[in-house]
């Protein structure tokens, strides 16, 4: 048996990795409501304004709606930031969220056709971006039933990846980190007629694909693998209700199967009928229209 590879990293990535888990560790012996409320505001109106993530996500909607009113792109920004936090909370306490999604139908054009696809045990990706909650689908289908793992993409700060991928990885079907080992037990994953879920809108090496009327580089990672293993391809997403802590959770038609661009085409133009319905819900704080670097 091997031990895990040391984690390495900064300083800065040590310290704030220290103060984010005595943050969560805290909010965690809060009732459930109360906490997710609580860190929904905390990285509003406290952390999202010192990282960085309140200004960015303001210059993003500056970009993509450049005609509404500085005072509205401000309360967008600081409601983008709550949900962030409200996300993040949620992921670490996945039993409590889990139960609070207990009971919920997921609606959409796609339930008749994952339902087909179950019966012929022909593999299914969902797709999906950084909206709402974009665990809150996976939740609700496992409940009914479906085994559904994943493809994440670790994050930079080695310290936090290493705790925040046991929420990904402590429920649900097998979930596998990026990179060539990943993908391929992501893809035996699917042979096997299995399910999986994967987020597509980061900045990543791919076409530069129109989004929000703005090219951004998209990987076509989804298309690739759909192709290779006659996957079918189900965009679905987690939307936060009014009251902040429950979900709609809708499955759109399946993606048709053709180039790797037009299919990606296909699941940007989804995600933006998402977000023009609930732009506070989509993950302004992501570099998602930052140039490609090669190498």
């Amino acid at each position: 048996m091997t031990k895990d590879a040391p984690i390495t990293g900064t300083l800065a990535d040590r310290s704030a990795d220290l103060a984010l888990r005595a943050l969560i560790g805290s909010i965690k012996r809060l009732p459930y409501d109360t906490r997710v409320r609580f860190m929904g505001r905390a990285l509003a109106r406290g952390i999202a304004p010192l990282a960085g993530y309140l200004r960015r996500a303001e210059t993003h909607l500056a970009m993509i709606y450049p005609d509404l009113p500085e005072i509205e792109r401000h309360a967008l920004a600081r409601a983008c930031c709550d949900n962030f936090g409200r996300t993040l909370i949620e992921n670490y306490s996945w039993r409590e969220f889990g139960a609070r999604l207990s009971g919920t139908q997921p609606t959409g054009d796609g339930i008749a056709a994952l339902e087909q696809a179950a019966k012929d045990k022909r593999p299914v990706i969902f797709a999906t971006g950084h909206f709402g909650n974009h665990e809150a689908p996976r939740h609700v289908l496992t409940q009914m039933g479906y085994n559904i793992g994943g493809l994440y993409r670790p994050m930079q700060n080695a310290f936090f990846n290493a705790h925040y991928a046991k929420t990904m990885t402590s429920w649900g079907g097998p979930v596998f980190a990026q990179g060539r080992q990943g993908t391929m037990g992501f893809v035996r994953h699917l042979r096997g007629g299995g399910m999986g879920t994967l987020l597509f809108d980061v900045a990543a090496k791919g076409p530069a694909i129109p989004f929000l009327g703005h090219p951004a580089h998209t990987a076509t990672s989804i298309a690739d693998i759909a192709l290779r293993t006659d996957a079918l391809v189900i965009p679905y997403f987690g939307i936060r209700q009014a009251d902040g802590l429950s979900f709609d959770i809708t499955l759109d038609a399946p993606v048709p199967h053709g180039t790797p661009s037009d299919m990606m085409q296909a699941l940007t133009r989804s995600l933006e009928t998402q977000i023009a319905r609930n732009p506070a819900q989509w993950f302004w704080v992501h570099r998602r229209w930052k140039p490609r670097k090669d190498g």
